[in-house]
C-alpha cells in the first residue's frame, strides 16, 4: 500500500491510499480532498497511520520504506515544518550562560528575537510566527512589558533581577574587582509631538530638538561590560542624572566605590563637591577654553609635543592632565575650517541673525557690527588654533598622568553601546507611550547587548574571523526541520547541515559555555 496525492481539475487535492495488484492500482481508502495545504497534510497524516495499522510495519534501517514512500515524504514536505533554529542554537546558549535562563515569560523570544530582527513588537509577532512557527498576540506581548517593569506592591520586580544577573555576570568577568566605572548619557526621540511626565523636550543629541525624548545613563566596567542603566525626563539636565545613577547602582549591587569616569558634559561644580563629598575618585573630560585666564595660560604655556602630557593645578586646587597628539591637532583644525566655512555661507546667504550668537559651537565666531550686520571674528578663529591638539582630563587621583588618559580613553565603550544600541539593535524608533513599556522596551535591547558583547568575547578569545555582525547574520539561516518519518506516528526535529563558518560559530559557543572560558 502507498499513499497518493492526486490534482484534480477543480483545484483540489485528493488523498488516497492505493495497493499495487498486478499491473493495477486499486483504491483501498480515500481520505477526501481540500485546497488547503495544511488540511491536505492532515490527510496524508490520517493515511500513514491508517497503512501503519493496516500492515503493521514500521520502517528502520534494515526495512526501508518503498521508493513511492519516500517520494510521498519528500512531496509531503512544506515551508511550515523549516524553521530558524540558529538564534536558539547559538545565542540562546549565551543567553542561558550569562544567566537569563531564570527569567521566566516571553523575556527569552523578545530577547533573541531583538538581536536578530529588530523592529517594533508587531514585526517581532510576525517574525516568530513566519520563522519560529510560535503564535503570540501582541496584547501579550504589551502586557509582559508592563510585567517586565512594574512598580506595583506585591508584584515581582523583574527588572531587577535581570539587573542583578547582568552585574554578577560583569562581577564575574572582571574577576570579582568593578574599581574604575564609566558614565555617559545619550538622548532617544519619539516621533510623537505630545510630553507627558517621562517624555519631555529638552536639549537633543540627535538635533531633534522638537522631539520629546527620554534620557538613557549607562555605567559600564574598564572593559566595557554593562553594570547598570536608568532612564531620565527628556528635559533634565545631564548633569543631574550623573550622581543619582552611581549611588542607585552601588545601592543595587554593593561593589565598593570606584574610580568614576566621565566626558565633560558631566562636568560641573556641585558634581565633583558631590564625589568628593561621597568619597569618590574621578576622572572628568576638562573644558580648558572655559576656565580662568590663568589655567589657560599654564596649559598653553606647556608646549607640549606629540604624546606628551603633563599636569597643572587649578586656582582652586584641583589637578588637570594635559595631553597633546598632533592626530587630534589635524582633526581639530579640519574640523574648525569645515565650521569656518559653514558659518560663511549662511552669513553670505542671509540666514544667520541675532539668535544664532551664543558660544555654542562655531558660532562663537559670529559678532554683530553696527546696529545689526553681522560678520564672522576671523581673528577670534585664529586664536582658537593654539587649542588644536589639546585635551585635559579633571581628576583627584593619584594615577600617573598616563593611567589617567588610558582610563579616560575607554570612555569609547560606552559611545559604541549607544551606537550599537541606536543601529545594530534599533532601539529607537520607540513606538511605546507609557513608562512600564518605554522602560520594558529598553530593557530588552540592554539585554540583548549584554549577549552581543558574550558574542565578541568569546569569538576574540577564541581568534576567530568571525565578527559580531557576521554572527548575527549566520544564525538567520541555521535552519531545523520537523517532520514524522514514514511509517511512524512521532515528530521528529532536526538541524539541516549548516556550512562551514556556522558550525564553526556552532562550535565555539559549545564550547564556550561547556568549559567556561569566561574565567580564563
Amino acid at each position: 500500500m502507498f499513499i497518493n496525492r492526486s490534482r484534480n481539475k477543480s483545484g483540489t487535492t485528493s488523498v488516497r491510499v492505493l495497493q499495487k495488484r498486478g499491473r493495477n492500482n486499486v483504491l483501498v481508502k480515500s481520505f477526501g480532498s481540500s485546497r488547503d495545504e495544511s488540511e491536505i497534510e492532515r490527510m496524508v497524516k490520517q493515511a500513514r497511520e491508517f497503512i501503519q495499522r493496516q500492515t503493521g510495519t514500521y520502517y528502520n534501517l534494515f526495512n526501508p520504506p518503498p521508493e513511492q514512500d519516500v517520494e510521498d515524504f519528500i512531496e509531503g514536505l512544506s515551508n511550515s515544518q523549516i524553521s530558524i533554529e540558529g538564534p536558539e542554537a547559538v545565542f540562546g546558549k549565551l543567553f542561558d550562560y550569562v544567566g537569563y535562563g531564570a527569567v521566566d515569560g516571553l523575556f527569552r523570544p523578545l530577547v533573541l528575537s531583538r538581536l536578530v530582527a529588530p523592529g517594533s513588537k508587531l514585526k517581532t509577532v510576525d517574525y516568530l510566527w513566519r520563522y519560529n512557527g510560535v503564535s503570540y498576540d501582541v496584547n501579550r506581548i504589551y502586557r509582559y512589558l508592563d510585567k517586565l517593569c512594574s512598580r506595583k506592591a506585591g508584584v515581582e520586580d523583574i527588572k531587577a533581577k535581570i539587573e542583578q544577573i547582568t552585574f554578577a555576570h560583569s562581577a564575574k568577568v572582571m574577576g570579582g574587582c568593578v574599581d574604575v566605572v564609566f558614565y555617559d548619557i545619550t538622548t532617544l526621540y519619539f516621533e510623537a509631538s505630545d510630553e507627558d511626565d517621562l517624555r519631555r523636550t529638552g536639549y537633543s543629541k540627535d538635533g531633534k530638538f522638537d522631539c520629546p525624548q527620554i534620557l538613557l545613563g549607562l555605567l559600564i566596567t574598564r572593559e566595557g561590560l554593562p553594570i547598570s542603566y536608568e532612564i531620565f525626563e527628556g528635559d533634565l539636565s545631564e548633569k543631574k542624572t550623573f550622581i543619582p545613577l552611581l549611588k542607585r547602582a552601588q545601592q543595587k549591587f554593593g561593589f565598593p566605590s570606584p574610580i568614576v569616569v566621565a566626558d565633560a558634559g558631566l562636568l560641573s561644580r556641585k558634581n565633583i563637591e558631590d564625589l568628593v563629598a561621597d568619597g569618590y575618585e574621578y576622572i572628568i573630560g576638562a573644558r580648558l577654553k572655559n576656565e580662568n585666564a590663568n589655567v589657560k595660560k599654564k596649559v598653553l604655556a606647556l608646549n607640549l609635543t606629540d604624546g606628551q602630557a603633563a599636569s597643572i593645578e587649578t586656582d582652586d586646587g584641583l589637578r588637570i592632565v594635559v595631553s597633546f597628539t598632533e592626530k587630534r591637532r589635524k582633526k581639530d583644525a579640519f574640523n574648525r575650517a569645515k565650521g569656518l566655512q559653514r558659518l560663511q555661507e549662511k552669513v553670505a546667504s542671509g540666514k544667520v541673525s541675532k539668535k544664532h550668537i551664543n558660544n555654542r559651537g562655531y558660532n562663537k565666531y559670529l559678532r554683530i557690527e553696527g546696529e545689526a550686520a553681522i560678520s564672522i571674528d576671523l581673528e577670534a578663529f585664529e586664536q582658537d588654533a593654539a587649542w588644536d591638539g589639546i585635551k585635559g582630563y579633571v581628576t583627584n587621583t593619584k594615577l600617573p598622568d598616563e593611567e589617567v588618559l588610558a582610563n579616560y580613553h575607554n570612555l569609547w565603550f560606552i559611545e559604541r553601546a549607544f551606537r550599537m544600541n541606536k543601529t545594530d539593535l534599533r532601539i529607537r524608533p520607540m513606538y511605546h507611550r507609557l513608562r512600564n513599556r518605554i522602560e520594558g522596551h529598553i530593557c530588552i535591547c540592554f539585554c540583548a547587548y549584554v549577549l552581543q558583547l558574550e558574542m565578541e568575547r568569546l569569538l576574540k578569545a577564541a581568534n576567530s574571523t568571525i565578527t559580531v555582525e557576521e554572527a548575527r547574520e549566520l544564525v538567520k539561516t541555521m535552519y531545523a526541520l520537523t517532520y514524522t518519518k514514514p511509517g511512524h506516528v512521532k515528530t521528529s526535529k532536526t538541524m539541516l547541515r549548516m556550512d562551514p563558518q556556522q558550525q564553526e560559530l556552532y562550535r565555539l559557543v559549545s564550547e564556550w559555555v561547556t568549559r567556561d572560558l569566561g574565567n580564563a
